[in-house]
């Protein structure tokens, strides 16, 4: 562990992370690029708290999870990215209201 900083200062960040990202998936519904980033910030949060959690433990088991948890993230981010690019060549915008075009 760092010295100086307890655990409990680990959870307090990854708290405050996780808040942000909840917060602004709900808060901002049209923008899908916002959404992927506040995703983005509730996998990052989850990460601190396994390698907190591991590396107060004295076990390796969650910082392989932190491992495999970035990699799910990354392939989430370059699938949302792809996603936002087509969505964007078709309607020209990213504002992803529910609006169907019922016009012909």
């Amino acid at each position: 562990m760092i010295p100086n900083i307890d655990i409990i200062h680990f959870i307090i960040l990854a708290t405050i992370l996780f808040a942000i990202g909840v917060s602004g998936i709900f808060m901002n519904r049209k923008n899908l690029l916002t959404i992927l980033m506040s995703i983005e910030l509730i996998f990052l949060a989850i990460n601190i708290n396994m390698v907190a959690f591991s590396t107060y433990n004295q076990d390796l088991i969650g910082q392989i999870f932190a491992i495999f948890i970035l990699v799910i993230a990354g392939a989430e981010a370059a699938i949302g990215i792809a996603i936002l690019i087509i969505y964007y060549n078709q309607r020209k915008e990213i504002d992803i209201t529910l609006k169907p075009k019922m016009q012909g």
